[in-house]
């Protein structure tokens, strides 16, 4: 490892080992439903490196507990968190190492690593991209057959494609909204492919606002609610699972990250993906796609020759695969693919690179873009939705100057 790993990241190693010389390292991420995962690999790790024992670290409101450890000056050896704005100020706070031209990111897709600067506003590297997800439209394949529907390419497909559902009796969009983070998934989509994420570049320094350019995202999230069911408000994320997995809805605006809980209720559901059609353009449609899992390691760390050891093991084709076909998600590191029948149709996405980041990567958490959307789909208020995310948005940015 020591010839793997030149520089910096070896400046600090080597102290505090207890228990006969065995190496204790804490690794701590954020995703509940990953937990079973990692520690199938953390038990295959600690077997085969005897002197090194990792453990896992999987708290409730994990994002809020790794920030209060931070200014208790508490930080685990290694985080696994997604590309958000909570790594974006953890990274500049410097908390984590500068893995740029490190072994470590050899093989991991570049676009993903630009995710990473792109969403920090940082040139160093701070992470490694290890698993990836998307948010796209489920479709229910029994019924598009039964109704003769092909899957849509463009944005007015997507909305005749809805009609001829609706006119068939049955319901084209199950809507979860209740759950304010549900909301959120239209925009997602519609954002980064009709605006961009420059948008937020240029939004950061002051040179744009949400009110000049995300109208059409706006519009267009409006205009889906005409093809929910009667209660969109009403309805939970766990609802809508269980509903669209025993086939009430023809199709279901939702990230991979729920593939695995639809087959908890129907292992047999015949389920197809594909991207959201933002766009009448279908060539310029990207499938959103971003950094669900990085893993970085802190500065604080006693032990970051181990620590690298450990994410170099996670990166293994084997045991990313592992990870990724547990938890029905993407690979990072290239030439590892997730072969699920059901997420099939994204796949030629990834392999040309039409993939694009998550609109909310880039949005400060302080916003509360998941209660702002949440208001506006049931007031309908465009004017007042888009005047209140350039107002949130420069008061978190004021605050942030300030300190």
């Amino acid at each position: 490892m020591a010839l793997l790993l030149p520089g910096s990241l070896l400046t600090s190693c080597g102290g505090g080992e207890s228990d006969a010389g065995k190496v204790r390292i804490e690794f701590f991420q954020n995703k509940p439903e990953a937990k079973a995962s990692f520690d199938k690999l953390i038990a295959k790790f600690n077997a085969e490196n005897p002197g090194i024992e990792v453990t896992q670290v999987n708290p409730p409101d994990a994002e809020t507990v790794l920030l209060t450890r931070v200014v208790k000056n508490d930080e685990p050896d290694i985080v696994g968190m997604g590309a958000t704005d909570t790594f974006s100020v953890l990274s500049q706070s410097g908390i984590f190492e500068d893995l740029t031209n490190q072994p470590l990111l050899e093989g991991v897709n570049p676009v993903y690593v630009k995710q990473l600067t792109d969403v920090s506003g940082m040139r160093e590297i701070t992470g490694v991209p290890y698993a990836t997800n998307a948010n796209g439209i489920m479709y229910n394949k029994q019924i598009f057959r039964e109704l003769n529907l092909q899957v849509p390419k463009t944005w007015d497909e997507l909305i005749a494609t809805a009609k001829a559902v609706k006119e068939a009796g049955i319901i084209p969009f199950y809507f979860t909204y209740k759950d304010d983070w549900q909301t959120n998934l239209p925009f997602n989509a519609l954002g980064p492919n009709l605006v961009g994420n420059d948008f937020f570049q240029a939004r950061r320094s002051g040179e744009t606002t949400f009110k000049e350019n995300f109208r059409e995202v706006a519009e267009k999230m409006l205009a889906l609610l005409d093809y929910g069911h009667n209660d969109n408000f009403g309805k939970t994320y766990a609802d809508g699972n269980r509903a669209f997995a025993r086939g009430e809805a023809a199709m279901y605006i939702q990230g991979t990250w729920a593939i695995p809980e639809l087959r908890k209720t129907n292992p047999n559901l015949e389920l197809g993906f594909f991207p959201f059609p933002t766009g009448n353009n279908a060539d310029q449609v990207h499938l959103v796609s971003g950094v669900d899992t990085l893993l970085t390691i802190t500065k604080s760390s006693e032990h970051k020759e181990e620590a690298a050891q450990f994410i170099e093991f996670l990166l293994k084709p084997e045991n990313i695969g592992q990870y990724i076909e547990e938890q029905t998600a993407f690979s990072a590191v290239e030439g590892v693919e997730q072969k699920d029948p059901a997420v099939a149709e994204l796949q030629p996405y990834f392999e040309q690179g039409r993939f694009v980041d998550f609109a909310d990567h880039f949005i400060p958490q302080a916003v509360q873009l998941n209660s702002i959307v949440q208001s506006f789909l049931q007031n309908g208020n465009i004017d007042d939705f888009l005047g209140t995310l350039d107002r949130e948005w420069d008061k978190v940015a004021n605050r942030r100057q300030t300190h």
